[in-house]
């Protein structure tokens, strides 16, 4: 049948006057109650049930249904409250099953609009599903509710859909008045009608009738004068407004929690417990557009309430909180608006879920903004001036319990040294930047890998100042870095897990949370700050941060810079606090008749202020009792010349610990059937693991392979990773120094998603190369390893460091496949070993945690 095909209505007069609905057109119908509807959409289903159509109502409302069950109605039930994405997905795939010319009757728009919160998300529902059934010649009946929506969403409708037609009704009086008819024109379809007891259309031709249609119209008009705001700022005025009255309900603080700041029960229930409406109503002061502000945002405020309300006596030194965030909303809305929804929803699909995903990720790095939205975000940026900020990705996931999305999505710098017009276009590529970032390999296999990639995931921004100390054309924070309220690593049994530990860099945090190439952050355990494993000045050098992440004011960009450089440009007060001397190395020079001065980034001044450390501990602590649970909280802290110091609490989220494991009485092997034994380097929660393959990577040959080629590497381990999904085998890769390092030459720079199948991470060392293991407590890899219950092992180079037995040449006997895994890694063949265990010959993993020894080998 040909498209535009004429269609009846089951009303002839209507018919006539609309010269036929048509095979493509969407249907928009505005009423002031749904009975009127009825009127309407009852005639036209019984039509298509007599003319043989495939006749489908989508209820998904609370309203009364608008069609009862009759022979020929096919009825689908859906949940609006499933969220946006999963909602139109669903509706998505009814009609793409349903096929061509099917015909369609639809709950109320409006009660999107109650589901969702926001008239800006009912708008963008009807304008991803409108031309999908275009395209497949369907007839679709919407009601829409009068005077529930700001004109701009109902302008969206109008835009997008064939016909639009408005009925205004009274006690005695129903009329029809068709606003937009596409594609075809009659000399008095444009013309208001009255509809008649018998379903007849009547023209308004004369005065008197149309005197009544325009006092009914005005009448209506009175009654919703608000809409040129949203529906939900209008909420939003109306719950301040009983507020100040003394009458806002939970119901509206319920709602507020619910539609702005999380979906997460656990988190929702924390932030009702702490937050007060001002605090509500501030946030929302502070919004571009509407939506939820993410897990990251909703964490940092939360922490520093919980800070407020429980350690009032540390407020004082906390800085000013003044974020500003893009609700999830927008990201939506980028998506609609920039013609992707498609593209998206076809990446969602088992098939295309990674093959569509950089074409994906590529289209959101080549969208626009629209003017509303950029005006809104030159007021957010003349607020802050040229002062940096930084734009974080705070997804509808991200940080809640059980799903950290460590490092997973992007956050990005804005130096802001430049024009307004220059900081309006930098930030909207950060902007894009970090809306891309949910396409990255990394994030697809962590949703897909903890069951959330059919979840809505959508992605609203957090917008913070940078905190800092101007040192001329650097600006950065004196110190930063990530603290745990428990940690299981701890160098000395006299110390507390309890007790929190600090991981502290000079300048920004990034060089804390990243497993970087030749830094070192300074651990700091709060039961004993300034306890360290490390007693001569050259082993603190060697163990120390090489680099600071700074900002650059001349060059307008975020860089390292060599702590050597960096040191001629900073003040002895501060100096003071971040660096000591080298004593040994100074004396060689000394013997030598040189003075040289050698200094190396400890933070050793700052671990020293007792009053701060001691702070640091009592906010962990708190905000781990309530909590409930473990965190882990992302901060800067910044000096004065005259030792005052804020900090700033940047994130702050539930977090994943090794759970404790009995312990495995180790059995006897006799020691050439042993490949490793260690003592203490080694941190997991299962006491027996019976391995299936090893994955070894040899040290010398890898180092002499070419620099430029080692991340060629990291290609054949993640094929082997894939290889192994689903074939519910125990991996164990074997890797020299740092997996997951920055720098090649420190170990193997995978990424979490190459090594996602893995139970079992096995660096160890080989010292002749300059391999070394470091588990970089805190970073990003340490918490993908806690989160998948992974069990690591550090295999050092001597016994005295714990290691009693590595031997290098326990599988020279056996026969790697890798051929077999990937046929066209022969050139890697020396490089990367595979190989297969089963029960014939069982390699096992034994972990005696009360003795710190765990012990793997061939066991009978």
């Amino acid at each position: 049948m040909p498209a535009f095909e004429r269609v009846k209505s089951g009303i002839p007069s209507l018919d006539k006057v609309l010269d036929n609905m048509r095979l493509g057109d969407n249907v928009v119908i505005q009423v002031t109650c749904l009975n009127d509807f009825k009127r309407i959409v009852r005639p036209f289903v019984q039509q298509s049930i007599e003319d043989k159509r495939n006749i489908i109502y989508i209820r998904f409302s609370t309203h009364e249904p608008l069609l009862e069950y009759t022979e020929g109605l096919k009825i689908y039930q859906l949940n609006a409250n499933s969220g946006f994405e999963a909602f139109t997905v669903e509706v998505h795939n009814i009609i793409k099953n349903e096929g061509a010319e099917a015909f369609y009757v639809f709950d109320s728009l409006s009660d999107l609009q109650v589901a969702w919160s926001t008239d800006l998300m009912m708008g963008n529902f009807f304008c991803v599903t409108c031309p999908y059934l275009f395209e497949l010649d369907t007839v679709a009946l919407f009601p829409v509710l009068r005077g529930h929506h700001d004109f701009a969403t109902i302008a969206r409708i109008q835009e997008t859909t064939q016909l639009f037609i408005d009925v205004h009704s009274d006690d005695k009086d129903i009329f029809v008045h068709p606003i937009k008819v596409w594609n075809r024109y009659l000399p008095d379809m444009y013309l208001p009608y009255r509809l008649n007891d018998d379903n007849r259309l009547e023209s308004l031709t004369n005065s008197v009738d149309l005197a009544d249609y325009y006092n009914l119209i005005h009448n209506e008009q009175m009654k919703h004068a608000e809409q040129n705001i949203d529906s939900y700022d209008r909420f939003f005025r109306e719950a301040k407004e009983s507020y100040y009255r003394g009458e806002i309900t939970d119901w509206t603080l319920n709602k507020i929690t619910r539609s702005m700041m999380t979906h997460d029960h656990k988190m929702a229930d924390l932030i009702r417990k702490e937050f007060s409406p001002e605090d509500y109503f501030y946030i929302k002061e502070r919004m571009i557009g509407t939506g939820t502000i993410g897990g990251k945002a909703c964490g940092m405020l939360l922490a520093r309430k919980m800070v407020a309300n429980y350690l009032p006596q540390y407020v004082k030194y906390l800085e000013p909180q003044d974020s500003y965030y893009i609700g999830t909303d927008i990201f939506y809305s980028y998506i609609v608006e920039n013609k992707l929804w498609k593209l998206r929803i076809l990446q969602r699909s088992n098939e295309y879920y990674f093959e569509k995903a950089e074409e994906l990720k590529n289209a959101i790095l080549n969208g626009k903004f629209s003017e509303s939205i950029r005006a809104q975000f030159r007021r957010m940026l003349n607020y802050f001036g040229q002062i940096p900020i930084i734009v974080r990705s705070s997804s509808f996931l991200e940080d809640g319990f059980g799903n950290a999305f460590a490092g997973k999505y992007e956050s990005v710098f804005c130096v802001n040294a430049c024009s307004p017009e220059e900081r309006l276009l930098q930030f909207e590529n950060a902007v894009r930047r970090v809306y891309a970032s949910t396409m990255d390999k990394s994030a697809l296999e962590y949703r897909r890998q903890r069951g959330l990639d059919k979840m809505d995931e959508q992605m609203a921004i957090l917008v913070q100042r940078v905190s800092g100390t101007k040192f001329d054309k650097y600006y950065m924070p004196c110190a930063a870095g990530v603290g745990f309220s428990y940690s299981v690593y701890r160098w000395s049994d006299e110390l507390s897990a309890d007790a929190g530990l600090l991981r502290l860099v000079a300048g920004l945090g990034t060089k804390a949370v990243d497993r970087t190439g030749i830094d070192y952050p300074r651990l700091v355990n709060l039961d004993n700050p300034e306890s360290t494993t490390l007693i001569r000045a050259r082993d603190k050098h060697r163990f120390s941060q090489r680099k600071v992440d700074v900002i650059d004011l001349q060059k307008n960009e975020m860089r390292d810079v060599s702590v050597n450089d960096l040191i001629r440009e900073l003040p002895d007060w501060y100096l003071r606090l971040i660096c000591e001397h080298d004593y040994d190395t100074e004396r060689m020079f000394f013997e030598r008749g040189q003075r040289r001065e050698v200094l190396f980034v400890s933070c050793d001044g700052i671990v020293k202020k007792k009053e701060l450390m001691k702070m640091m501990k009592d906010i962990l602590s708190t905000l781990e009792e309530h909590y409930g649970n473990p965190v882990d909280m992302e901060y800067t802290i910044n000096f004065r010349k005259d030792g005052a110091f804020t900090v700033n609490i940047l994130q702050c989220r539930p977090m994943s610990v090794w759970q404790s494991a009995a312990s495995q009485d180790i059995p006897s092997i006799e020691e050439d059937k042993i490949f490793f034994k260690v003592n203490q380097t080694f941190m997991g929660n299962s006491a027996k693991l019976n391995i299936d393959v090893v994955v070894w990577i040899d040290s010398k040959k890898y180092h002499g392979y070419a620099y430029n080629q080692k991340s060629s590497i990291c290609s054949i381990v993640s094929k082997i990773n894939k290889y192994y999904e689903g074939k519910n085998k125990k991996l164990m890769l074997v890797s020299p120094g740092r997996i997951g390092t920055s720098s090649p030459d420190l170990g193997v720079p995978v990424v979490f998603s190459d090594i996602s199948n893995f139970k079992i991470l096995c660096e160890y060392a080989d010292t002749e190369i300059g391999f070394v293991p470091e588990l970089s407590y805190g970073s990003h890899m340490f918490q993908d390893i806690v989160e998948t219950e992974m069990f690591y092992v550090a295999a050092m180079d001597t016994e005295q460091s714990g290691t009693e037995i590595f031997n290098k040449e326990f599988f020279k006997n056996e026969v790697s496949v890798l051929q077999h895994i990937a046929s066209d890694a022969e050139s890697f063949a020396d490089i990367i070993k595979v190989y297969e265990f089963d029960v014939s010959k069982s390699l096992n993993l034994f972990a005696d945690f009360k003795k710190r020894t765990v012990i793997c080998g061939i066991s009978s």
